[in-house]
């Protein structure tokens, strides 16, 4: 076993496990706080994938904005609407659920279903590809390339994004702020 399969193990491991706590706790802290180690994993993830524009992006939006937003409105919520959501988190089984579960059946069949119809050794692309021995090797060009691109070419939905980002920001605060205030 080589170490980049181990170091993809470990990886794993930590991304899979760290999530169902995040998504099974029943503390909010603790599941924000275990949501960083997810997304850290996965960043790990992309950087063992040789994808390392996306392991900095991963860190910096995800780890640096989102989730710290996310920390923000749940320090900023009151303490009644917190109550509220450790009531309904006791439940684990109720009728509010199904459709959830219904629609999480559905794309996990749905998944299931392309991985068994897909024979990805057998793609022409792959073929191709394995023919030609193309091997995607680090270099310097790949992020030079990425940021020539989004500065040029792909500026619009580069800057799309930006403002859903400042859209969310904006809701987000909207949501965390006193009801009685006005």
């Amino acid at each position: 076993m080589t170490l980049v399969r181990l170091l993809f193990y470990v990886m794993s491991f930590i991304a899979i496990a760290s999530a169902l706590y995040a998504a099974l706790s029943k503390n909010l802290v603790r599941s924000i706080f275990i949501f960083f180690v997810t997304l850290f994993a996965l960043a790990g993830l992309y950087v063992l994938a040789l994808a390392d524009f996306v392991a900095v992006t991963q860190v910096v939006i995800y780890v640096g904005g989102i989730l710290v937003l996310i920390l923000f409105a749940f320090m900023l919520s009151g303490r009644e609407t917190l109550n509220v959501i450790q009531q309904q988190k006791g439940k684990f089984v109720n009728m509010a659920k199904v459709p959830a579960v219904i629609l999480a059946v559905l794309f996990l069949a749905v998944i299931i279903n392309i991985i068994l119809k897909t024979d990805a050794d057998n793609l022409p692309w792959v073929k191709q590809s394995i023919t030609q021995k193309n091997e995607i090797v680090p270099t310097t060009l790949m992020t030079e390339n990425i940021g020539i691109n989004l500065m040029t070419t792909y500026l619009l939905p580069f800057e799309a994004i930006s403002v859903l980002l400042l859209m969310a920001l904006v809701g987000a605060a909207h949501l965390s702020r006193k009801e009685g205030r006005a």
